[in-house]
């Protein structure tokens, strides 16, 4: 009966422990809604740019700001990121072929992004192994 009593001490003051847990940052601090409604039943994002039903940003003719038309925006360019990779949706290889480095690549100082030489490493070389090779378990 003594041990029922201590494990029932212990959950309780284990309960009781749990409920001076500290409140997650996410329930204290009080975010904007990603959009608000003015009276006149505008919505406007938080930048203060009006939104259309859909969402989009708008600008004062009703045009959507930022939409691209991806298709015909690289309908001329030759350079393909998956250039060569199977893509199973199409049943065929990515036509075009990867970017080529930039102009300056090849005459940097040999080091940082878009270079195209290794900087040589100086180093000494290692000393040769001598000797038999010890085995790693024991016989």
């Amino acid at each position: 009966m003594a041990s029922v009593r201590v494990v029932a001490a212990i959950f309780s003051g284990l309960s009781l422990a749990a409920c001076g847990l500290p409140t997650p940052d996410y329930k204290v601090i009080e975010y904007p809604a990603p959009y608000r409604r003015e009276p006149s039943g505008a919505a406007l994002d938080n930048e203060n740019v009006v939104l259309d039903a859909q969402g989009y940003r708008v600008d004062k003719r009703g045009n959507r700001i930022g939409e691209l038309d991806v298709p015909a925006k690289t309908a001329n360019e030759k350079s393909n990121a998956v250039a060569g990779f199977y893509i199973s949706s199409q049943n065929a290889h990515a036509p075009g072929s990867v970017m080529a480095p930039s102009v300056g690549a090849g005459a940097g100082a040999g080091y940082g992004p878009g270079s195209s030489t290794a900087v040589p490493y100086n180093a000494a070389p290692a000393p040769s192994a001598s000797g038999q090779p010890v085995p790693l378990a024991p016989r």
